[in-house]
């Protein structure tokens, strides 16, 4: 059988089965980061992510943007777990006749990022490729406290995201912030109960939120915070590379973060306990099943 056939979630669900962890591991594979057992105040969060020309930039990309967005996607899985990043090794797969002032290029918008946010790059790996390719394992911390996972959504949570969806490829996804300040004022002030970040496409995302809080979601189409790039609400909803955070919170402390917010966070929807049910309200009042797709490579 193709992978194409048992598709991209379900070759990692496959994975997962094979594969037996022992009790340091808090979290293992289905979440944004693992979680792992650190000291008495901390877990350790661990993250991976790949890009790869043609998939994730073209050729003729700004090779600064694409180091940049090379950490940026790894930092926003910390960011969904309100976490602090801390280290990083970056593994690259370089064609011939990349240029040593190509490679500064890259490498000068991974350093000024990294800067941003008091990364420490310590290593990694480099290897001839047909494509450029860029690897990044990165590692952070979260007070046992302030961890959030995917599966902690709650029947009757208001279900928010970070800023506008939709229309990621007109640039956003090269130059987007990753929500580290937003995340953690979250969890300094609030009790956030599910969190993840919008790469795949909004309803993509959420649907991995109801599967592992074992959940329902309605979301409004008044509300869906659609960016000006956005051409129409499917965009919003399944295009993906927005790396927002969407996350999930009770009634009484949504209208507290209402109330009080200093930042923009949208509400869009309320958690159900139908599990696994998706549905779009709609402006006219009627209702619509929303597919839990998005973006997916196989």
């Amino acid at each position: 059988m193709h992978i194409g056939r048992l598709g991209e979630f379900g070759l990692i669900e496959r994975m997962r089965k094979s594969i037996k962890v022992d009790s340091s591991v808090i979290v293992g594979s289905g979440d944004d980061c693992a979680v792992l057992k650190f000291d008495k105040k901390y877990f350790q969060l661990f993250t991976c992510d790949m890009l790869v020309e043609s998939v994730d930039f073209t050729k003729q990309t700004d090779l600064a943007l694409v180091g940049r967005k090379a950490l940026a996607v790894s930092l926003s899985d910390i960011a969904a777990c309100a976490g602090l990043p801390r280290y990083a090794v970056v593994s690259l797969g370089l064609p011939k006749g990349f240029s040593v002032r190509q490679a500064d290029k890259l490498i000068k918008g991974m350093v000024n990022l990294a800067n941003v946010h008091k990364l420490n790059i310590v290593g990694g790996d480099i290897s001839v490729s047909s494509k450029l390719v860029i690897d990044v394992s990165m590692l952070g911390i979260v007070e046992k406290d302030f961890l959030v996972k995917r599966s902690g959504a709650e029947k009757g949570d208001i279900i928010f995201t970070t800023g506008s969806l939709g229309g990621s490829i007109k640039g956003k996804h090269l130059k987007f912030i990753p929500r580290l300040k937003e995340a953690r004022f979250l969890v300094e002030n609030f009790k956030v109960n599910s969190m993840i970040d919008i790469s795949d496409g909004l309803a993509q995302d959420l649907g991995h939120i109801l599967v592992a809080s074992r959940k329902g979601a309605v979301i409004y189409e008044a509300l869906v915070p659609k960016s000006k790039e956005a051409e129409t609400l499917e965009d919003a909803l399944y295009s993906g590379e927005d790396f927002e955070l969407l996350f999930t919170m009770s009634r009484t402390q949504a209208k507290k973060l209402l109330l009080k917010q200093s930042r923009a966070f949208y509400p869009l929807g309320e958690i159900t306990g139908k599990i696994g049910s998706l549905k779009l309200i709609r402006k006219n009042g009627k209702e619509k099943n929303i597919e839990k797709k998005g973006f997916r490579h196989f």
